[in-house]
Protein backbone atom coordinates (compact mmCIF):
# COMPACT_ATOMS: atom_id res chain seq x y z
CA UNK A 1 0.00 0.00 0.00
CA UNK A 2 1.35 3.34 -0.85
CA UNK A 3 1.92 6.31 1.17
CA UNK A 4 -1.25 8.32 -1.01
CA UNK A 5 -3.49 5.52 -0.38
CA UNK A 6 -2.67 5.06 3.52
CA UNK A 7 -3.01 8.17 3.77
CA UNK A 8 -6.36 8.57 2.24
CA UNK A 9 -8.23 5.30 2.90
CA UNK A 10 -11.34 4.86 4.87
CA UNK A 11 -10.93 1.85 7.19
CA UNK A 12 -12.60 0.20 9.68
CA UNK A 13 -11.65 -2.17 12.90
CA UNK A 14 -8.61 -1.50 14.43
CA UNK A 15 -6.34 -4.65 15.87
CA UNK A 16 -4.23 -3.77 19.15
CA UNK A 17 -1.54 -5.98 20.15
CA UNK A 18 0.24 -5.80 23.57
CA UNK A 19 0.13 -5.23 26.82
CA UNK A 20 -2.13 -5.62 29.73
CA UNK A 21 -1.21 -5.00 33.16
CA UNK A 22 -1.78 -3.05 36.60
CA UNK A 23 0.08 -0.09 37.26
CA UNK A 24 0.70 -0.01 40.90
CA UNK A 25 0.96 3.39 42.45
CA UNK A 26 3.08 4.32 46.21
CA UNK A 27 -0.62 4.90 47.72
CA UNK A 28 -1.64 1.80 47.15
CA UNK A 29 -3.99 1.97 44.39
CA UNK A 30 -3.58 -0.60 41.11
CA UNK A 31 -5.07 0.34 37.90
CA UNK A 32 -5.91 -1.12 35.21
CA UNK A 33 -3.28 -0.29 32.51
CA UNK A 34 -0.54 -0.89 29.70
CA UNK A 35 -0.53 1.31 26.93
CA UNK A 36 -2.04 -1.00 24.57
CA UNK A 37 -4.78 -1.96 26.96
CA UNK A 38 -5.44 1.96 27.30
CA UNK A 39 -5.99 2.78 23.80
CA UNK A 40 -8.07 -0.43 23.31
CA UNK A 41 -10.34 0.55 26.35
CA UNK A 42 -10.86 4.31 24.51
CA UNK A 43 -11.44 2.65 21.13
CA UNK A 44 -14.02 0.65 22.70
CA UNK A 45 -15.46 3.41 24.48
CA UNK A 46 -15.49 5.36 21.36
CA UNK A 47 -17.32 2.56 19.59
CA UNK A 48 -14.63 1.31 17.09
CA UNK A 49 -14.73 -2.01 18.55
CA UNK A 50 -10.90 -3.70 18.93
CA UNK A 51 -10.01 -6.67 18.50
CA UNK A 52 -7.28 -6.72 21.70
CA UNK A 53 -4.46 -9.26 21.60
CA UNK A 54 -2.53 -10.02 24.89
CA UNK A 55 -2.16 -12.73 27.73
CA UNK A 56 -3.07 -12.67 31.14
CA UNK A 57 -2.11 -15.22 33.85
CA UNK A 58 -4.61 -17.55 35.55
CA UNK A 59 -4.39 -15.00 38.79
CA UNK A 60 -6.84 -12.65 40.57
CA UNK A 61 -5.46 -9.77 38.57
CA UNK A 62 -6.31 -11.86 35.19
CA UNK A 63 -9.99 -12.75 36.07
CA UNK A 64 -9.87 -8.37 37.31
CA UNK A 65 -8.49 -8.24 33.45
CA UNK A 66 -11.70 -10.13 31.62
CA UNK A 67 -14.32 -9.08 33.72
CA UNK A 68 -13.48 -5.16 33.29
CA UNK A 69 -13.12 -5.79 29.58
CA UNK A 70 -16.62 -7.64 29.51
CA UNK A 71 -18.00 -5.24 31.99
CA UNK A 72 -16.77 -2.51 29.20
CA UNK A 73 -18.61 -4.65 26.06
CA UNK A 74 -14.73 -5.39 24.78
CA UNK A 75 -13.84 -8.58 22.58
CA UNK A 76 -12.44 -11.11 24.21
CA UNK A 77 -11.17 -13.46 21.30
CA UNK A 78 -8.25 -12.04 21.70
CA UNK A 79 -7.22 -12.18 25.49
CA UNK A 80 -5.27 -15.55 26.05
CA UNK A 81 -4.83 -16.83 29.81
CA UNK A 82 -1.50 -18.38 30.21
CA UNK A 83 -0.98 -21.38 32.86
CA UNK A 84 2.92 -20.30 34.24
CA UNK A 85 3.37 -16.29 34.13
CA UNK A 86 1.35 -13.94 36.04
CA UNK A 87 -1.10 -11.17 34.71
CA UNK A 88 1.64 -8.11 34.33
CA UNK A 89 2.16 -5.24 37.52
CA UNK A 90 4.32 -2.22 36.89
CA UNK A 91 5.32 0.02 40.19
CA UNK A 92 4.95 3.52 39.18
CA UNK A 93 6.80 6.31 41.35
CA UNK A 94 7.54 9.98 40.28
CA UNK A 95 10.29 11.97 39.94
CA UNK A 96 9.36 15.90 39.59
CA UNK A 97 6.40 15.20 38.29
CA UNK A 98 7.16 12.58 35.82
CA UNK A 99 5.97 8.99 36.01
CA UNK A 100 8.94 6.60 36.80
CA UNK A 101 7.88 2.53 35.72
CA UNK A 102 9.53 -0.61 36.86
CA UNK A 103 8.13 -3.08 34.72
CA UNK A 104 8.50 -6.62 36.45
CA UNK A 105 9.97 -9.54 34.17
CA UNK A 106 8.03 -12.76 32.50
CA UNK A 107 4.77 -11.20 32.67
CA UNK A 108 1.86 -13.44 31.10
CA UNK A 109 2.40 -10.57 28.11
CA UNK A 110 5.95 -11.84 27.68
CA UNK A 111 4.16 -14.94 26.48
CA UNK A 112 1.54 -13.59 23.75
CA UNK A 113 1.21 -16.73 21.51
CA UNK A 114 -0.18 -16.81 17.50
CA UNK A 115 -2.07 -20.28 18.03
CA UNK A 116 -5.05 -20.14 18.33
CA UNK A 117 -5.56 -16.71 17.27
CA UNK A 118 -8.64 -15.45 15.89
CA UNK A 119 -9.49 -14.07 12.46
CA UNK A 120 -8.33 -10.43 12.23
CA UNK A 121 -9.66 -7.73 10.68
CA UNK A 122 -9.56 -7.70 6.83
CA UNK A 123 -9.23 -4.16 7.06
CA UNK A 124 -8.32 -1.26 9.58
CA UNK A 125 -5.21 -1.00 10.82
CA UNK A 126 -2.64 -2.59 13.29
CA UNK A 127 -1.55 -0.78 16.35
CA UNK A 128 1.74 -1.65 18.76
CA UNK A 129 4.56 -0.25 20.76
CA UNK A 130 7.91 -1.77 21.71
CA UNK A 131 7.75 -2.71 25.29
CA UNK A 132 5.50 -6.04 24.12
CA UNK A 133 8.60 -6.98 22.08
CA UNK A 134 10.62 -7.64 24.59
CA UNK A 135 10.81 -11.38 24.99
CA UNK A 136 10.97 -13.45 21.88
CA UNK A 137 7.35 -15.51 22.62
CA UNK A 138 5.73 -12.13 21.81
CA UNK A 139 8.08 -10.40 19.08
CA UNK A 140 8.06 -13.91 17.23
CA UNK A 141 4.28 -13.54 17.49
CA UNK A 142 3.92 -10.02 16.36
CA UNK A 143 5.84 -11.36 13.43
CA UNK A 144 3.70 -13.75 12.37
CA UNK A 145 0.77 -11.45 12.67
CA UNK A 146 2.38 -8.89 10.60
CA UNK A 147 2.91 -11.68 7.96
CA UNK A 148 -0.67 -12.76 8.27
CA UNK A 149 -2.18 -9.29 7.85
CA UNK A 150 -1.88 -6.69 5.27
CA UNK A 151 -3.39 -3.73 7.03
CA UNK A 152 -1.25 -1.02 7.80
CA UNK A 153 0.65 -0.31 10.93
CA UNK A 154 0.67 2.28 14.04
CA UNK A 155 3.34 2.34 16.18
CA UNK A 156 3.87 4.12 19.51
CA UNK A 157 7.32 3.78 20.10
CA UNK A 158 6.73 3.77 23.77
CA UNK A 159 10.46 3.41 24.55
CA UNK A 160 11.07 2.16 28.41
CA UNK A 161 14.25 1.21 29.73
CA UNK A 162 16.01 -1.13 29.35
CA UNK A 163 13.52 -2.95 27.56
CA UNK A 164 14.65 -1.93 24.14
CA UNK A 165 17.95 -1.56 21.83
CA UNK A 166 18.88 0.57 19.15
CA UNK A 167 20.28 -2.34 17.32
CA UNK A 168 16.53 -3.60 17.08
CA UNK A 169 14.66 -0.65 16.38
CA UNK A 170 14.79 -0.51 12.59
CA UNK A 171 13.79 -3.56 12.63
CA UNK A 172 10.62 -2.96 14.70
CA UNK A 173 9.97 0.46 12.48
CA UNK A 174 10.13 -1.74 8.90
CA UNK A 175 7.04 -0.83 7.18
CA UNK A 176 5.58 1.50 9.80
CA UNK A 177 2.75 3.77 8.11
CA UNK A 178 1.62 6.55 11.17
CA UNK A 179 4.60 6.55 13.23
CA UNK A 180 4.14 8.48 16.89
CA UNK A 181 6.83 9.34 19.14
CA UNK A 182 7.87 11.96 21.79
CA UNK A 183 10.96 14.17 20.83
CA UNK A 184 13.31 12.10 23.92
CA UNK A 185 12.45 9.48 21.95
CA UNK A 186 13.19 10.81 18.53
CA UNK A 187 16.45 12.24 19.80
CA UNK A 188 17.32 7.90 20.92
CA UNK A 189 16.46 6.33 17.89
CA UNK A 190 17.62 9.07 15.79
CA UNK A 191 21.14 9.79 17.37
CA UNK A 192 23.38 10.39 14.46
CA UNK A 193 22.11 13.62 13.83
CA UNK A 194 21.74 16.51 16.28
CA UNK A 195 18.79 18.06 15.55
CA UNK A 196 14.74 17.52 15.64
CA UNK A 197 14.55 18.72 11.77
CA UNK A 198 16.53 16.29 10.46
CA UNK A 199 15.55 13.69 12.87
CA UNK A 200 12.30 14.25 10.93
CA UNK A 201 13.88 14.27 7.26
CA UNK A 202 15.86 10.71 7.99
CA UNK A 203 13.15 8.98 9.48
CA UNK A 204 11.07 10.28 6.37
CA UNK A 205 13.83 8.86 4.23
CA UNK A 206 14.02 5.65 5.61
CA UNK A 207 10.41 4.51 6.76
CA UNK A 208 7.16 3.97 4.17
CA UNK A 209 5.82 6.92 6.76
CA UNK A 210 2.40 8.85 5.61
CA UNK A 211 2.46 10.69 9.20
CA UNK A 212 4.83 11.33 11.26
CA UNK A 213 3.36 12.73 14.84
CA UNK A 214 6.10 14.24 17.71
CA UNK A 215 4.53 14.97 20.96
CA UNK A 216 6.66 18.05 22.67
CA UNK A 217 4.96 18.19 26.27
CA UNK A 218 3.32 21.68 27.16
CA UNK A 219 4.24 23.02 23.25
CA UNK A 220 1.68 20.43 22.00
CA UNK A 221 2.50 18.49 19.22
CA UNK A 222 3.49 18.30 15.59
CA UNK A 223 2.42 16.18 12.61
CA UNK A 224 4.59 16.08 9.50
CA UNK A 225 3.29 13.85 6.14
CA UNK A 226 5.34 12.39 3.60
CA UNK A 227 4.32 15.38 1.17
CA UNK A 228 5.54 17.85 4.08
CA UNK A 229 2.98 19.19 5.09
CA UNK A 230 3.44 20.04 8.72
CA UNK A 231 0.67 21.40 11.27
CA UNK A 232 1.26 21.99 15.37
CA UNK A 233 -1.49 22.50 17.77
CA UNK A 234 -1.31 23.42 21.22
CA UNK A 235 -3.18 22.56 24.23
CA UNK A 236 -5.89 25.39 24.75
CA UNK A 237 -5.89 25.63 28.09
CA UNK A 238 -4.04 24.58 31.15
CA UNK A 239 -5.71 21.81 33.23
CA UNK A 240 -5.55 20.22 36.89
CA UNK A 241 -2.87 17.47 36.66
CA UNK A 242 -3.43 14.28 38.66
CA UNK A 243 -0.68 12.39 37.11
CA UNK A 244 0.17 12.01 33.26
CA UNK A 245 -0.06 7.95 33.52
CA UNK A 246 -1.74 7.30 29.94
CA UNK A 247 -1.89 10.78 28.34
CA UNK A 248 0.05 9.97 25.06
CA UNK A 249 -2.00 6.72 25.14
CA UNK A 250 -5.05 8.91 25.41
CA UNK A 251 -3.69 10.93 22.29
CA UNK A 252 -3.02 7.81 19.91
CA UNK A 253 -6.43 6.22 19.98
CA UNK A 254 -7.50 9.41 19.24
CA UNK A 255 -4.86 9.83 16.32
CA UNK A 256 -6.18 6.01 15.58
CA UNK A 257 -9.79 6.90 15.44
CA UNK A 258 -9.15 9.87 13.42
CA UNK A 259 -6.86 7.77 10.61
CA UNK A 260 -9.98 5.18 10.94
CA UNK A 261 -12.61 7.94 10.18
CA UNK A 262 -10.72 9.64 7.60
CA UNK A 263 -10.74 13.03 9.45
CA UNK A 264 -8.35 16.01 8.23
CA UNK A 265 -5.28 15.54 10.65
CA UNK A 266 -5.40 18.85 11.94
CA UNK A 267 -8.87 17.51 13.55
CA UNK A 268 -7.55 15.06 15.12
CA UNK A 269 -4.79 16.37 16.30
CA UNK A 270 -6.83 19.00 17.68
CA UNK A 271 -8.89 16.22 19.36
CA UNK A 272 -6.09 14.02 20.50
CA UNK A 273 -4.73 17.29 22.47
CA UNK A 274 -8.02 17.95 24.03
CA UNK A 275 -8.87 14.25 25.58
CA UNK A 276 -5.53 13.53 26.51
CA UNK A 277 -5.63 17.03 28.41
CA UNK A 278 -8.76 15.44 30.07
CA UNK A 279 -7.24 11.68 30.61
CA UNK A 280 -4.51 13.91 32.64
CA UNK A 281 -6.86 14.68 35.06
CA UNK A 282 -7.54 11.12 36.03
CA UNK A 283 -5.61 9.29 38.71
CA UNK A 284 -4.35 6.13 35.97
CA UNK A 285 -5.01 5.69 32.36
CA UNK A 286 -8.65 5.50 32.06
CA UNK A 287 -11.63 5.73 33.57
CA UNK A 288 -14.73 3.18 34.04
CA UNK A 289 -17.00 6.30 33.92
CA UNK A 290 -18.59 6.32 30.56
CA UNK A 291 -19.91 10.12 31.27
CA UNK A 292 -16.39 10.75 30.95
CA UNK A 293 -16.00 9.76 27.27
CA UNK A 294 -19.28 11.37 26.61
CA UNK A 295 -18.50 14.86 26.67
CA UNK A 296 -16.22 14.07 23.93
CA UNK A 297 -18.34 11.48 21.92
CA UNK A 298 -21.43 13.96 21.65
CA UNK A 299 -18.29 16.92 20.96
CA UNK A 300 -16.73 14.79 18.40
CA UNK A 301 -20.59 13.32 16.78
CA UNK A 302 -19.42 10.02 17.04
CA UNK A 303 -22.94 8.79 18.05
Amino acid sequence: MDRDAIASATTSRPLIFGEVLFDRFSDGTAILGGAPFNVAWHLQAFGLKPLFISSVGTDPLGEQVRHAMQEWGMDLSGLQTDTHYPTGVVDVSFHQGEPQYHIVQDSAWDYIRHEGLPVFPADGLLYHGSLALRQVVSRTSWQWLKQQSSVPRFIDINLREPWWERETIGNLLAGVHWLKINADELAQIVPQVRDTESRIHHLFDTLPLAWLIVTQGEAGSLAVSAHGERLQVRPEEAVQVVDTVGAGDAFSSVLIMGLLKDWPMEQTLRCAQQFAAAVVGLRGATSRQRDFYQTFIAAWQLT
